[in-house]
């Protein structure tokens, strides 16, 4: 296997080839280094590479191969973790150049449970700052950029996990999704990207700032990696405001399962934004004729949205005050985003608002196992495309753009981005499909069925061959 191959591989394949001794833990990290040294000035995906330790780490397994036969799932397998997610020992910037020297004294819990699975954490990826906006631009970094076409955006926040997931920069990658911040960049890199239920992945050892709105989930080339990483992530940690009980079987199991009829509901319009760009409800409607003929019922349908823009937006805003970052040495509009943020009695309302109307896009799964939707409007947008435009006209832009996304980060539902294709300009598109709460197995198989006709993977950006 030449060098290129080895570092689009999925990762479970990864892992079995270290298994096997085909590959060393050593040699992946060696390789990705490599890659991230000679690819990553023209992408930006990474803020932190941790070659020292990565490299340190990688030996030490490598070592501990002639010497044991047992490993856990994903031993030796390189992995980034979103510049959001504490590491202890390196730098959290949260896209904020002044934290770049702001050392980590802990691992948040997520990053535990990757440990524990056997990851060599290689780096921590882009986020825009503070994880507010759907493109990752924080001043004092470089943009990052899409491998697929370098004049688009990589998406936001977790940008730069879909960047170097997508360009071969890391095997798999964690995310985090308020508001699409996971489904988002995956759709922008032609990836995978779970947004798992409320409760499915803890947020320890920090509390939780947004009213459940945001998760930790897994940024993949493949269904199965993704699955795979989720029920790495997946469990209750001591303290968590909300928590669901383990799977059973696996999320990585449930890719193979056969699934039953599904009724199955269809939009390509979100209310009140409208109907999105041709290109995307072409996406959905390719996808309801492939659905169809594996037997499923599928007919249209959507939520009741109307009503979310307003709170939501009130709860996802009062992210920047909760930082305690001084405003100054923040962005224009994230300071803009503090100075609307209103009172603690506001925010009380909204939260309020927001989980009454959740409740209403809940009971529309009553009757239906899944709904096929867009993931973002339309398609990407170009590296500065709002630079210029005022905070409030570039609010709107992004509520227009990622408005499919937001409503099941206000349900806690679980839902997962998949690609289907390119647009014009040879960047990807796809759709998402949402579950029921705490039903992310149903997704995650349907999503399996839909891969396996559709055959993305093997699909490379010009720029990482």
């Amino acid at each position: 296997m030449n060098k290129t191959d080895l570092a689009f591989t999925s990762a479970l394949e990864q892992a079995q080839l270290i298994r096997s001794g085909e590959v060393s833990p050593l040699e992946l990290v060696e390789l990705y280094l490599e890659r991230i040294q000679q690819l990553d000035g023209q992408i930006g995906s990474y803020f932190t590479v941790m070659a020292e330790s990565a490299i340190a780490d990688a030996k030490a397994k490598t070592e501990l191969l002639s010497r044991s036969d047992e490993f856990p799932p994903f031993f030796g397998v390189p992995i980034a973790i979103k510049d959001l997610n504490a590491v202890a020992g390196v730098p959290c910037t949260y896209g904020v150049p002044v934290l770049k020297n702001e050392i980590a004294t802990y691992d948040d819990g997520v990053v535990t449970r990757i440990r524990h699975a056997g990851f060599t954490i290689i780096g921590k990826t882009a986020t825009s700052e503070l994880g507010s906006f759907p493109y990752t631009e924080p001043t004092g970094f470089l943009p990052t950029r899409n491998p697929w076409n370098l004049e688009r955006t990589a998406g936001g926040s977790s940008g730069g996990s879909a960047a170097a997931v997508a360009a071969g920069l890391c095997a798999i990658a964690q995310g985090s999704d308020a508001g699409g911040s996971i489904r988002g960049p995956a759709f922008c890199c032609g990836l995978v990207g779970i947004k798992p239920s409320r409760g499915r992945v803890s947020w320890a050892p920090v509390g939780d700032r947004l009213s459940g709105l945001s998760s930790n989930g897994p940024i993949a080339r493949t269904v199965a990696d993704a699955a795979a990483l989720l029920d790495v992530m997946s469990g209750y940690i001591t303290g968590d405001p909300y928590w669901l009980p383990d799977p059973e079987p696996s999320f990585l199991a449930a890719t193979t399962q056969q699934l039953g009829r599904l009724r199955i509901a269809f939009t390509t319009a979100i209310p009140p934004i409208g109907e999105a760009d041709p290109i995307c409800q072409q996406a959905v409607r390719d996808t309801v004729k492939k659905l169809q003929s594996m037997g499923h019922i599928v007919e249209p349908g959507c939520p009741d949205f109307n009503g979310l823009i307003e709170p939501f937006t009130r709860i996802w805003q009062s992210a920047v005050g909760a930082s305690g970052i001084p405003p100054e040495v923040l962005q224009p509009l994230n300071q803009w985003l503090l100075a609307q943020s209103g009172t603690a009695g506001d925010y009380l309302r909204a939260v309020a608002q927001m989980q009454a109307i959740a409740r209403q896009i809940v009971a529309f799964f009553d009757s239906v196992d899944v709904l096929i939707a867009p993931t973002y409007m339309h398609p990407t947008i170009s590296v500065g495309e709002w630079a210029n435009l005022s905070p409030e006209e570039t609010l709107q832009r992004m509520i227009n753009w990622i408005a499919p996304c937001p409503p099941f980060n206000a349900s806690g539902q679980p839902a997962i981005a998949l690609p289907t294709g390119f647009d014009r300009n040879g960047v990807p598109i796809g759709i998402q499909l949402v579950g029921r709460p705490a039903a992310e197995s149903t997704v995650i198989a349907l999503a399996a069925q839909l891969e396996a006709t559709i055959e993305l993977s093997q699909y490379r950006p010009a720029i990482a061959v």
